[in-house]
């Protein structure tokens, strides 16, 4: 999967907390195309979101508190990766058109994601094809 991209985050921390810088400009594609949207969803420990792939659509996923195992499937080589993030590995990683993506909360609370995708929800066009897959 040459086209998926993982960024390991500059984290600065001292006794008030951290920062880390998720997705610049210039990690974009294209950075002049129009902004698309950034979301928080959380998830319950075990559970999964995600189970689906855009055909044009570019995402980026940085799990900032709890645990969770990103699953990646180029639908066009079935080539699969795994990549543990959230606290123990604090990463962005660039999930690129038809990659089929899903998270799972691998640990004991709940796990909080924030993304980044380059074009907003349209619900005439969503773009989301899901899809169960093993």
């Amino acid at each position: 999967m040459d086209k998926v991209k993982i960024i390991k985050l500059d984290v600065k921390a001292d006794n008030r907390g951290f920062v880390a810088e998720i997705v610049r400009d210039e990690d974009l594609e294209n950075p002049n195309k129009k902004f698309g949207q950034i979301y928080v969803t959380t998830a319950k420990p075990g559970q999964t979101k995600g189970k689906h792939y855009h055909e044009r659509k570019t995402e980026w996923f940085c799990v900032v508190k709890g645990k969770g195992l990103l699953t990646l499937i180029d639908k066009a080589s079935n080539d699969r990766q795994e990549i543990k993030m959230g606290e123990d590995n604090m990463v962005a990683v660039q999930i690129p058109p038809n990659v089929w993506h899903a998270i799972k909360n691998t640990g004991d609370n709940e796990m909080y994601l924030l993304a980044y995708i380059d074009e907003s929800f349209n619900p005439n066009d969503p773009d989301t094809i899901y899809e169960e897959t093993t």
